[in-house]
């Protein structure tokens, strides 16, 4: 598979992978790590454990299988776009860390590539 032949991926269903992610991962979090008490009372104690849970998550999967929970359910993975082989685990974290600052994964190139998918050399395929 050549560079051009990866078709682009609608941002719609990026941003609905990414948000099934974060739910996921919201919901771990308020469950586990945000204490009692009512849900107005653990949300501010759920933040940190979200951020750590969803960069946990989405390196860990993608590094593993290629795709997050949430690329997974809407039939997305990711491939290295020099040769559409699965990524490294060093792609995955370079990918999902700068996937944090969401300003990164919404700024797009000719190919449909966010910055996070330029600098780890990754790409967001359908799956199916």
């Amino acid at each position: 598979m050549t560079q051009k032949d990866f078709p682009r991926v609608s941002q719609g269903r990026r941003l609905m992978g990414i948000t099934l992610d974060w739910l996921a991962c919201y919901a771990i979090a308020l469950g586990f790590f945000a204490g009692s008490g009512t849900l107005a009372d653990r949300v501010p104690n759920a933040r940190i454990p979200l951020l750590i849970l969803l960069f946990a998550e989405y390196s860990l999967l993608i590094a593993l299988t290629g795709a997050s929970f949430g690329h997974r359910l809407v039939g997305l993975k990711v491939v290295r776009f020099s040769d559409a082989g699965p990524v490294t685990p060093i792609q995955a974290l370079i990918r999902t860390a700068l996937l944090m600052p969401l300003v990164t994964a919404i700024t797009f190139d000719e190919n449909g590539r966010g910055i996070n998918e330029r600098f780890s050399n990754t790409v967001l395929v359908r799956s199916r």
